[in-house]
């Protein structure tokens, strides 16, 4: 049959994004590039693979049914080329992680050097976005995988848990908060107060546990993501309810536990339901298994001192 590699790969990228626009991005290739592989495919193969539209691109019944051998062939060479004894020297490719910016530094820098000893010409491409922003690239293809903390309730999304992440108080080492071991929601309201933009992944997981409180911190200054508002209160304008990731090395805020509530996050790696991953991409999930270390997490909740 007079196909190859690359024809497969611009069918399944079609067939995994429903759009010739969107896997001639992914593979930087030009629309009709994309378009003259697959059709040179259905030419070797003698079928319709898709049923295309103006509107919209459809894998036919036959189409359906060699996505998943087509996959199977591209994984098991895939695979086979990632456990020769010499492949770090000699096999190539990109990874592709989605992470929302408080989670990066916890968990990337142990596993992307790991990766690298073992796969040194496989790249590794980060989207440090949103957790709105993550969860829609890894819903569309543009990220193999993603770390986030919302993804649980979504059909087409797979969310494997990794650990719990309480939210903690993040204020100057001088300010009067800073030798507690536990603050309430309602002592918070008596002090300047910098918080989360509604719209935002943790804001709605605060609105939703402050909603029945009488007393709730009012902010006098609000932004859009976590590391501009540890920005802030490293300045001394206030002080702030942060993920305990989000928090800086080094001890240079305190942080203190919350109660009445307390409120945490759960971090997960989420990835498309009932898609395989690549053999590379399934290497670096199994070290972020692997090096998401609790002791580290252990230390981090540790009151500031007394």
């Amino acid at each position: 049959m007079n196909f190859d590699l690359a024809d497969l790969r611009a069918f399944l990228a079609v067939a995994d994004l429903g759009s010739f626009r969107a896997a001639a991005g992914s593979l930087h290739l030009s629309q009709s590039a994309v378009s003259r592989r697959v059709d040179k495919l259905e030419e070797a193969l003698g079928v319709d693979l898709f049923v295309r539209t103006t509107r919209s691109v459809e894998l036919t019944a036959i189409g359906r049914t060699f996505v998943h051998k087509a996959r199977g062939v591209m994984n098991e060479l895939e695979g086979a080329l990632l456990g020769i004894a010499d492949s770090a020297q000699r096999i190539s490719g990109e990874v592709t992680v989605a992470c929302v910016p408080s989670a990066v530094g916890y968990f990337l820098p142990a596993v992307i050097g790991r990766f690298h000893q073992l796969h040194a010409r496989i790249r590794v491409r980060l989207i440090d976005e949103s957790s709105a922003d993550i969860l829609l690239a890894v819903a569309n293809g543009e990220a193999d995988l993603g770390l986030t903390y919302i993804g649980t309730q979504e059909p087409d999304i797979e969310f494997e848990p990794l650990l719990e992440d309480p939210f903690v108080v993040a204020c100057p080492r001088d300010h009067a908060l800073a030798n507690k071991r536990r603050v309430t929601w309602a002592e918070l309201a008596k002090h300047d107060y910098v918080s989360l933009a509604q719209g935002s992944g943790n804001r709605f997981l605060l609105d939703q546990a402050l909603g029945p409180l009488a007393r709730k911190p009012e902010w006098f200054c609000e932004v859009r993501h976590v590391p501009a508002l540890v920005s802030l209160v490293e300045a001394g304008l206030g002080i702030g309810v942060v993920p305990r990731l989000a928090m800086p090395p080094r001890g240079r805020l305190a942080s203190i536990a919350l109660e009445e509530p307390s409120l945490s996050r759960t971090i997960g790696i989420i990835r498309r339901r009932g898609r395989a991953l690549r053999p590379a991409a399934e290497s670096f999930r199994r070290l972020l298994l692997q090096l998401a270390s609790p002791p580290r997490a252990r230390r981090a909740s540790r009151p500031a001192a007394s």
